[in-house]
């Protein structure tokens, strides 16, 4: 299949990429314009230009489309609201509106978020029928994309189907994230270039963790085989608080540090709990092949594993 990847430089992205060429897929790669020149066989443009969009769908002829482009943070997009809609939501209206017109049977996965689900009971899953509770303008924003597809699906008969990841770990994510923000630091402290102090958000906060290997190939597993119109989470369904996962992380680099809180990375709207229910996924074939803890040690890196039995790292 020769599919259509946008956001193809992000951190899933890349994974992605890797993944669908490893399958014999015909992989074409747009990229933010902010890469432009880093790769000259990726299309580069802005998601929010809509004539940038179909100049380069026209370009692609793909029979699949994986939608990854987005404003990705959702600390940061309580600062810049318009932004986030105009690229997360205006963005995929651009993209199917583009699709629906030159190539309406290409397939199409428009990747949302978790977060829409909000606050989820503490000890239960959240199952893709669950009301939206969106408390950020990113979730709201991936909302509003999700309805567009829908609409698009109903109206227009172009085969959209919808993932819903939730937090999702590996090689190469932006240090801005809770987990390679800590990974950051632990080197930062073994190399002694920092006093052997973790500042840290809220760690009681509990969320669904899986690699991201696992969630690509979820991806492509909706793109060549999810039902169009319908809506998927793509989780482990396993909860962990954030404090379980550095402390696993402080045990695989076998580094010393005391733990801060830094209110400065506490976020405008708090998330106490956010676990999915991956049966849906699941019945389609999917399950997970790789583990947190591997995920874990990707993210540290081979320089921070500590050996078995050795002294903990002191800067």
């Amino acid at each position: 299949m020769r599919v259509l990847v946008t956001g193809a430089d992000g951190f899933a992205g890349r994974h992605l990429c890797a993944l669908l060429r490893a399958s014999g897929d015909e992989v074409v790669e747009a990229h933010g314009p902010r890469a432009e020149g880093m790769n000259s066989n990726a299309l580069n443009f802005d998601i929010a230009d809509e004539a940038a969009v179909r100049t380069a769908v026209e370009k692609a002829r793909p029979e699949g489309v994986i939608h990854l482009a987005g404003f990705a943070s959702v600390a940061r997009s309580h600062g810049n609201p318009a932004r986030v809609f105009a690229v997360n939501t205006q963005g995929t209206v651009h993209l199917l509106t583009t699709l629906r017109e030159t190539s309406p049977k290409t397939r199409v996965l428009l990747v949302s978020s978790g977060e829409v689900y909000g606050p989820v009971t503490e000890g239960t899953q959240a199952a893709e029928t669950l009301p939206l509770v969106p408390l950020s303008p990113y979730a709201a924003s991936k909302i509003a994309g999700e309805l567009a597809g829908e609409q698009f699906f109903r109206s227009y008969g172009l085969p959209v189907m919808v993932a819903r990841p939730f937090n999702h770990l590996g090689e190469g994510q932006d240090p801005t994230f809770v987990v390679p923000s800590f990974a950051t630091q632990l080197h930062a402290i073994a190399q002694g270039k920092a006093s052997p102090v973790l500042r840290t958000g809220n760690l009681d906060a509990i969320r669904d963790f899986s690699h991201v290997k696992d969630v690509v190939a979820a991806y492509r597993l909706l793109l060549t085989s999810g039902i169009p119109g319908q809506t998927y989470n793509v989780c482990s369904g396993t909860p962990r608080s954030i404090r379980a996962v550095l402390e696993e992380m402080l045990a695989v680099s076998g580094v010393q540090a005391r733990i801060e809180l830094d209110p400065a990375r506490l976020r405008p709207s708090e998330i106490p709990s956010l676990v999915g229910d991956p049966s849906k996924l699941r019945a389609l074939g999917w399950a997970p092949k790789a583990t947190v803890t591997q995920a874990l040690q990707e993210v540290l890196g081979p320089t921070l594993r500590a050996t078995p039995g050795a002294p903990p790292r002191t800067p």
